[in-house]
């Protein structure tokens, strides 16, 4: 009798208090407990700690050096960090020291992201496990083990959130090669076992790079890049959106002679047309919208105020702006000034908190 009271009571206080802990799997839904999870954490935060939560800094070899990153964790200027080409022991030493900084000075953890793609694992990981290139994986059930692969490279290390996989149909682009898994009936279907093999395993998913970066001619890493008239690649992204992905990364690729879809000279990530009413509002998707580095030349950093025009346009997360602390006041000072776009970023940052509470991370 008494067993069945305390079954009755556990039951009962389950349903009255709502869940405490979720998944990746929650993020969809709805989920009263889990939204009153974010406000609450939401409002525990001042302003400047808010935006933060936007911007993703970065570390590694290729990043910021480490007192610089260091310092910005002490001071919350960032929400997350992205770790470049590196050990994967320096890595992992990096999170763990991170971790403390950020717990003594009670804020809210940080997330951790890499490009951790099967042709990209072996320079941002060394010493991670060897994994074929991307292009070399043919299968559902080979896809599906190289992604278990990553998965716990990236545990063992501290990683939430991994940006991949790319889901350009084209392995002939300068700026994609080996990266793509090829054509699009191999990509749609690969694609979508990398997604669901991540989310599974508490690993956060990104298709990238939208509008499509396959068919397109030269490299967003030095040069401006266009889509001329019609956007190739745009059916890649519904089959992902209904494979459940959190996150999808908009590449710096100007839009032309589209016209309804024209950037008017500016990166898509810099575009409300394309990032708001393509992405989020016309294909649907709910979850994080993240930008391409913003800190390269050419395709993006030569554009005045570029993380936040990003932002303006419907992006969730800033990754790499080129001055983390000079975004956030930007941020700060354009919603004193736009009531509209205030609203906007509290909803970016909520959605930011959640994906953090689905992580198990708060």
């Amino acid at each position: 009798m008494q067993k069945a009271l305390l079954l009755f009571f556990i039951f009962i206080s389950f349903h009255s208090y709502g869940q405490t802990s979720f998944t990746l799997a929650d993020f969809y839904t709805n989920n009263p407990a889990l939204d009153k999870k974010v406000n609450e954490v939401f409002n525990n935060l001042d302003e400047e700690a808010q935006i933060a939560q936007m911007i993703i800094g970065s570390a590694g070899e290729l990043g910021k050096p480490e007192a610089v990153v260091k310092k910005l964790v002490q001071e919350n200027k960032i929400g997350g960090l992205i770790f470049l080409k590196g050990e994967k022991s320096t890595h992992t030493a990096f999170v763990k020291e991170l971790n403390e900084i950020a717990q003594q000075n009670k804020q809210l953890p940080l997330l951790y992201s890499i490009d951790a793609e099967p042709s990209l694992l072996r320079t941002r990981i060394k010493g991670s496990q060897p994994v074929p290139e991307t292009i070399d994986i043919q299968t559902v059930e080979a896809c599906d083990s190289v992604t278990k692969i990553i998965n716990q490279e990236l545990h063992d290390i501290g990683i939430q959130h991994n940006y991949a996989p790319v889901i350009d149909i084209s392995p002939n682009n300068a700026a994609i090669k080996k990266r793509s898994f090829g054509d699009k009936e191999t990509t749609l279907a690969l694609s979508k076992t990398f997604i669901e093999t991540s989310q599974a395993n508490q690993i956060v998913a990104t298709a990238k790079h939208f509008p499509g970066h396959g068919l397109v001619q030269g490299d967003t890493h030095k040069q401006s890049v266009y889509i001329d008239g019609e956007m190739q690649e745009l059916s890649m992204y519904p089959p992902m959106i209904d494979a459940g992905v959190l996150t999808i990364m908009v590449a710096h690729i100007t839009v032309q002679n589209n016209p309804l879809y024209n950037t008017d000279g500016l990166p898509s990530t810099c575009s409300r047309k394309i990032v708001t009413d393509l992405l989020k509002d016309q294909l649907g998707f709910q979850g994080l919208v993240i930008t391409d580095a913003l800190n390269m030349m050419k395709a993006i950093s030569v554009v005045k105020d570029g993380p936040l025009l990003a932002s303006k346009a419907g992006c969730d997360l800033l990754l790499m702006p080129i001055d983390e602390i000079g975004t956030l006041n930007a941020i700060k000072n354009e919603i004193k000034k736009d009531e509209a776009y205030k609203k906007q970023v509290h909803e970016s940052v909520k959605k930011i908190l959640r994906l953090k509470i689905c992580l198990g991370m708060i």
